[in-house]
């Protein structure tokens, strides 16, 4: 008997599948199924991080092949990127030519592992027939007004050298390189995913059956929608006015001063010539230094500064006092707040602090709110008090038409705001999309003409980490003659966040080989949208909310007709070992070079499906791994020791079996049925693998008992091998492949998945729950089939359940047949 060899039986296997053009998408005549893996950085090597996320995804694009699904399952490389370019500086290397090398290593591994991939639609982001089409659609963006360019204090990282949109901060921190991120002011490109919130949000119902709800609320809570009213103070003494932007319209008359945010604009003017400017700009100064997680973290220090300024109260005419507050945000509402010391939180602490007034103007049922003996602010419901024209209104009815009030007197208005921003696009770097926009003295901003499309990145581009971006030094680029007037202008030397390349890319993939536009629009109408798509969690205000405003922005642009891009989403767990995520910083990195080598791809792809569900992490166990290993080989060992007796043997005649051949079979159909269920609706292929770990020990038990297979025996097994190689090639398809072909049967990628017989999986007795008052009191086992009055009387005469039920009164017994028994007692 040969032995099992997983490195000869893969590489055969990929090779063939090669040869056959297997996993080509386009070819089937079933339903289209769109399978996305999150598309991998570059970086050299894949880890197990990966291995997991496309051996999760490969499982469930060959199970859908094996239903007759068309199935759509391609890779590609999220090519730019500050990696690459800080390995130009460290290494001395071009980043193309390290990305291209990694590349092509990389893709070496994936085809190492058996993914089924169809590798003719590969994509790379860095090549220029790729985001040639991402700089027209920037075109296209600015022509109807949602790319602009505009000055704004904006999240820089010091070491990136780079601008980062408010997404890619993370506790105050770069999210590629933890450095702690400042706040500076520049002339930034934008795209206004803001005139999209409302349908981003509103369209998340959409997703409910789909998305994981931990997802849905990330974004929902990430776009932030309120509901109130924008309210006007005037600046007393002066021509200015602060906005500001309040969802208690009904506590206006409880205001007693006014906050505004460090980066404020009206700051420098309200303190121009005061006494208080001297303290106001060093404290400014020191906090925008502060991160701004740390200003506005519950439980911090509430600090400010007066700036000397007054405000005047809209509605009553007061005079309050204008500070400068810490935990006002200029991105957030405004950057400025309505105080309200006795029903907010935050104004509460602030004014405590600094001696502030505090006026109560929501009374709630009960003893009267006093200010000087209030512990803490009262934000909940209550009856309008000191409120002038609104004392006795409810809160709820009080806001709008404290609202109404304010729009008739020109002085405020309702409104809804979001905590979404616009999306900076502008990256300081080389290894990225140029921007597509010249600069003229006469012409002003002029978008590159699309028959000048790409702007290509230059190659000569010198790399040595200080002085910002090379492209702001290369006068070869940079240097240009404007489209409409023809005299000297600039090119932009900004280049695109890497996100804008994964915000579209699945839909290149639907028509990789187009020249002549980004797709084709009936493709993409067949494939989109992706039916299933895998990633992590990480990624949950990032890559896939941008994916889902480009998409709504293209279909806008006349590109598409699909409202969102991935109509499902798994978010896999992490891979933990030793404790931690496995990092090359932890020293805890396995490699999956070496697994293969030692063991082979099967083995890390079943590890990897069996050890938890992927929504879970999974603690790496090289036990675990051995114990995939062995069971493969016992697999292997199992079928070609029988080989030969069932290579003859006919189909299974049902009326010819005995009681342990049924038995055999039931277990058989009824892991098939499982199989399917797990593989292809719940994903748990945990569970799957269990299941058939448990039908290769039924069977070898029995073998053992039979010690050789003739006649109708061999016949049963036939088939019960040939149900295990189906429900095992999703997870393991090299030696599955392999046994395939020994056993003499077609190509499983070129097969169905066989239909369990109901029948021969059907039950002949069930073991029944009987409960007392609804706790388990006993297990009988009956007849499929048995009715309700002899299930009854089994029930009532099981031993384990009649001292539950003697010397007490029986009030009802529910007895529903093939499920349960429930005998309600009293006494």
């Amino acid at each position: 008997m040969r032995e099992y060899t997983p490195s000869s039986i893969e590489s055969k296997w990929q090779a063939e599948w090669a040869r056959r053009e297997a996993f080509r998408a386009g070819r089937a005549d079933g339903q289209k199924y769109y399978l996305l893996e999150m598309f991998p950085y570059p970086s050299g090597r894949i880890h197990m991080g990966h291995v997991r996320n496309y051996s999760i995804g490969d499982a469930i694009a060959r199970f859908r092949r094996l239903q007759g699904f068309d199935v759509l399952h391609p890779m590609g490389w999220d090519a730019f990127g500050m990696p690459a370019e800080n390995a130009a500086i460290k290494h001395k290397v071009h980043p193309a030519k390290w990305t291209r090398e990694n590349i092509a290593y990389m893709r070496e591994q994936l085809q190492k592992m058996g993914f089924s991939y169809d590798w003719k639609r590969e994509v790379a982001t860095c090549f220029p027939e790729y985001y040639r089409w991402e700089q027209k659609f920037f075109i296209e963006l600015y022509r109807k007004g949602l790319a602009y360019k505009r000055m704004s204090v904006v999240n820089w990282c010091p070491a990136c050298m780079t601008v980062l949109a408010n997404e890619q901060v993370e506790q105050g921190l770069c999210w590629r390189c933890d450095t702690p991120v400042e706040a500076k002011e520049l002339e930034q490109w934008f795209l206004k995913i803001t005139a999209y919130a409302e349908e981003l949000l509103a369209d998340l119902d959409k997703l409910a059956d789909g998305w994981p709800e931990r997802v849905l609320t990330m974004q929902r809570n990430w776009i932030g929608k309120s509901v109130g009213a924008e309210i006007r103070f005037d600046v007393a003494d002066s021509d200015e006015s602060i906005t500001v932007f309040t969802t208690r319209p009904d506590t206006l008359f409880g205001a007693t001063f006014v906050s505004l945010a460090p980066e404020h604009k009206l700051v420098e003017k309200l303190i121009a010539g005061r006494p208080e400017a001297a303290a106001v700009q060093a404290f400014v100064a020191r906090v925008k230094a502060m991160d701004k997680i740390e200003r506005t973290a519950e439980g911090g220090e509430k600090e400010g500064v007066f700036t000397g300024a007054w405000a005047v109260h809209p509605l009553d005419g007061r005079r309050i006092p204008i500070w400068v507050a810490n935990f006002v945000l200029a991105e957030y509402g405004t950057g400025a707040v309505m105080a309200v010391p006795t029903h907010d939180q935050r104004d509460f602490e602030f004014s405590a602090k600094y001696g502030l007034d505090r006026i109560v103007v929501v009374q709630p049922e009960g003893e009267p709110l006093e200010p000087a003996a209030m512990k803490q602010a009262w934000d909940g419901p209550g009856t309008l008090v000191r409120s002038g024209a609104f004392d006795g209104m409810p809160g709820d009815e009080a806001k709008w038409a404290i609202a109404a009030e304010l729009e008739k007197q020109g002085k405020g208005k309702k409104s809804i705001t979001y905590r979404l921003r616009d999306w900076g696009i502008s990256r300081q770097r080389y290894w990225g999309a140029p921007i597509p926009m010249i600069y003229c003295a006469k012409c002003g901003v002029v978008p590159v003409p699309e028959d000048q499309l790409p702007v290509t990145l230059p190659e000569d581009v010198e790399f040595t980490g200080e002085g910002g971006n090379p492209l702001a030094r290369n006068r070869s680029f940079y240097e240009t003659a404007c489209p409409t007037c023809a005299g000297p202008a600039r090119r932009e030397t900004d280049t695109m966040d890497t996100f804008m390349e994964s915000s579209w890319y699945f839909l290149r993939y639907c028509s990789v080989d187009e020249s002549q536009a980004p797709f084709k629009r009936e493709d993409v109408d067949r494939w989109m949208p992706v039916d299933q798509y895998i990633g992590g969690i990480e990624h949950a205000v990032l890559h896939l909310l941008y994916s889902r405003f480009y998409t709504k922005a293209l279909r806008d642009l006349g590109y598409i007709g699909a409202d969102e891009p991935f109509a499902r989403l798994l978010t896999q767990g992490m891979v933990i070992k030793d404790g931690a995520k496995m990092s090359k910083s932890k020293g805890n990195v396995v490699d999956p070079d070496e697994l293969i080598g030692k063991y082979g791809a099967d083995t890390a792809r079943m590890f990897s499906l069996f050890a938890a569900p992927p929504e879970k992490d999974l603690d790496w166990s090289d036990r675990g791994v051995e114990g995939a290993h062995r069971f493969l080989n016992r697999l292997w060992n199992t079928i070609m020791t029988h080989r030969d007796a069932v290579l003859s043997a006919g189909p299974v005649q049902a009326a010819e079996l005995d009681e342990g051949l049924k038995t055999i079979r039931r277990q058989v159909h009824k892991t098939l049925q499982k199989a399917a269920v797990d593989i292809g609706e719940r994903f748990h292929f945990n569970t799957a693998i269990a299941a058939v770990m448990e039908l290769l020990n039924a069977l070898t038990d029995d073998l053992n008992r039979r010690g050789s297979l003739t006649g109708t025996a061999a016949a049963v097994y036939r088939e019960a091998f040939t149900f295990l190689l189906f429900m095992l090639n999703p997870i393991v398809p090299h030696v599955t492949e392999e046994l395939s072909a020994e056993l003499g049967m077609a190509p499983l990628c070129d097969s169905r998945w066989p239909a369990a017989d109901a029948e021969a999986a059907r039950d002949e007795a069930l073991e029944i729950p009987v409960q007392v008052n609804g706790k388990l009191r006993g297990k009988i086992t009956v007849p499929v089939g048995t009715g309700r009055d002899a299930l009854i009387a089994l029930a009532q005469a099981e031993p384990t359940v009649r001292g539950w039920v003697e010397g007490k009164d029986v009030v009802k017994i529910v007895a529903v047949p093939d499920r349960l028994v429930n005998i309600v007692v009293k006494g």
